[in-house]
């Protein structure tokens, strides 16, 4: 082979190379993509919406540095917003309590007003993004054993109320999260007018509502009632029912990526890979999801994988 040969061979390799690099740029070659840092919080939920998250990604070709069940609220919030991480599921009424604590308006019950305000205070605090929700609300609750709830007759939190004001016998599980924060448990007792003593809390670490509920199915320690949420699955098979907030307490929750700004700005089809899928979710799709990780033992990751293949999601 002459020189002349080899100066075309090797220019023709360098074009093909550069051409595939631009080629790859352009969106065709997935495999370059990345890496995005997908977290969750410590819990079922969070461990199945994270995983949906990154096998959806992973699927288009990402690169996704798993982070999922990294810890509770304000752990995974911290880590969004100081860059240790791309995105995470969050819920729609915590925007309330990251922005604006003590100012419950209207649009926080309600699923749209809930959806645009987080949105326009994300963006202007945090320069956060949030794609579309699930169509299942989320919302903090108490479950209590189906026996105490058939003995005393309680449907509603203002029954809840009279029982423990009247003397009856509570023990309630929760998290620290739960126990402490203005518009979860604190919120309840101030509205419905009771109040549980110290030695009526068992405190957990974390926030999986399946150490909650376990304790009240199980009387662990006189554990009767439970930190609980609206989309959980073991509820039923636990043999719990969940109190109604009769007085419209709680805001709406339901679930959605909150992502960086700056990671979709750079891939914006993010959103419309993972917008079809929560939408696509309901409070039936999610407490049967659940279930299948709390009650059945089945890896969140595999429950993830199952459902978005049976949905065609991913292949």
């Amino acid at each position: 082979m002459n020189r002349k040969w080899m100066h075309r061979v090797v220019l023709t390799v360098l074009v093909l190379s550069v051409a595939g690099g631009l080629w790859a740029r352009g969106g065709e070659d997935m495999s370059t993509k990345g890496p995005i840092s997908i977290a969750s919080k410590f819990d079922t939920e969070g461990a199945l919406l994270g995983n949906v998250m990154r096998l959806v990604l992973e699927d288009a070709g990402f690169e996704v540095v798993d982070k999922t069940e990294l810890g509770p609220t304000d752990v995974v919030r911290k880590a969004l917003e100081t860059g240790e991480v791309d995105m995470y599921p969050e819920y729609t009424g915590n925007g309330n309590w990251f922005f604006s604590p003590n100012d419950y308006g209207d649009d926080w019950y309600d699923r749209e007003g809930a959806l645009a305000a987080v949105r326009a205070l994300d963006k202007d605090a945090f320069n956060m993004e949030w794609l579309e929700p699930a169509r299942a609300n989320n919302t903090w609750a108490i479950a209590i054993r189906g026996d105490l709830a058939e003995s005393e007759n309680l449907v509603t939190l203002s029954d809840f109320a009279e029982y423990v004001n009247s003397g009856g016998e509570v023990i309630l599980a929760g998290s620290e999260e739960f126990v402490s924060r203005p518009d979860s448990l604190p919120a309840f007792q101030e509205a419905y007018g009771f109040e549980l003593t110290p030695d009526q809390l068992v405190v957990v670490s974390g926030g999986n509502t399946t150490l909650t509920e376990q304790a009240a199915a199980r009387g662990t320690d006189g554990v009767n009632a439970a930190m609980a949420y609206g989309t959980d699955g073991p509820l039923a098979a636990l043999g719990l029912v969940v109190l109604e907030d009769n007085l419209g307490v709680q805001l709406v929750y339901e679930p959605a990526p909150r992502v960086r700004a700056e990671t979709l700005e750079t891939y914006p089809e993010i959103a419309d890979l993972l917008n079809p899928v929560f939408s696509s979710m309901d409070l039936v799709t999610l407490q049967t999801l659940n279930a299948k990780i709390a009650v059945e033992g089945i890896p969140a990751g595999d429950v993830a994988e199952t459902w978005l293949q049976d949905k065609g999601f991913i292949d």
